[in-house]
C-alpha cells in the first residue's frame, strides 16, 4: 500500500491546532501592563523615578496581584463547589 503525501500533510494540518492547545496549560501569558501603570502614575503629576511614583507602581502591582488572588480563589471555590453538589438528571 502506497502512502500519500498530500493526505499526510492534511492529517497534520489538522492535527496541530488540536496539540497546540496543549501548549497553553498553567498560568497564562503576561500582558505587558507597565504602559498603563505608567500613565496612571504619571496622571497623578508624578514625577518617574521619585518616591511617589515608586510607591504609585508598587502600588499597582499589589492591585493587580490582588485581584489575580481573588479570580483563582473564585475559580477554585467554584470547581470545589461543582465537584461536592453535583447534579444528577
Amino acid at each position: 500500500m502506497r502512502h500519500n503525501p498530500a493526505r499526510l500533510l492534511i492529517a497534520i494540518l489538522l492535527t496541530a491546532p488540536l496539540l497546540g492547545g496543549c501548549l497553553e496549560r498553567g498560568q497564562p501569558t503576561m500582558v505587558d501592563t507597565s504602559g498603563d501603570d505608567d500613565a496612571f502614575c504619571r496622571a497623578n503629576n508624578v514625577a518617574v523615578g521619585s518616591n511617589d511614583y515608586v510607591i504609585c507602581r508598587k502600588n499597582r502591582d499589589v492591585q493587580r496581584a490582588n485581584a489575580n488572588a481573588r479570580t483563582d480563589r473564585a475559580q477554585r471555590n467554584l470547581a470545589e463547589q461543582m465537584l461536592n453538589n453535583p447534579t444528577r438528571p
